[in-house]
């Protein structure tokens, strides 16, 4: 798989889980990538509404304390209605279900994840988002 020389795209990333948080931006990092991260939902929130530049995807653990990746997602797609979401998770819910039967193109990425693997999800991402602006959940 090819790494970009040089990544324009800004990616916010959110996992309460430290070593996962800290493999995704790493590997995001050396892809050149501009990452924001977090481990807290509301402080995505946050980054989300006052970053003045674009932040092209989101890519968020599904099953967190706080708030969820998929109330996450729409919290942070009315804020930024252009944003793609990358949804990730470990485990299948009800809650993904229902995010992906309602909204179209809806990206995922299952946990435990290799470096390859989530920098074809994010590349497959940042692809989508500069076609067709993200659908807000119903």
């Amino acid at each position: 798989m090819s790494v970009p020389l040089k990544a324009a795209e800004t990616i916010l990333v959110v996992d309460d889980d430290q070593e996962v948080l800290s493999l995704a931006v790493d590997v995001l990092q050396m892809a050149r990538y501009v990452v924001l991260s977090t481990d807290d939902p509301r402080h995505a929130i946050r980054l989300a509404r006052t970053n003045p530049e674009p932040i092209h995807v989101l890519l968020s653990d599904v099953v967190m304390p706080i708030m969820n990746g998929v109330e996450l997602a729409a919290e942070i797609t009315a804020v930024r209605p252009d944003i793609r979401v990358l949804l990730m998770s470990a485990y299948r819910t009800q809650a993904i279900d229902d995010y992906r039967t309602k909204t179209p193109g809806a990206l995922f990425l299952d946990k435990p994840f290799t470096v390859a693997g989530l920098l074809q999800a994010v590349q497959s991402a940042v692809r989508h988002s500069k076609q067709t602006s993200w659908p807000k959940p119903k």
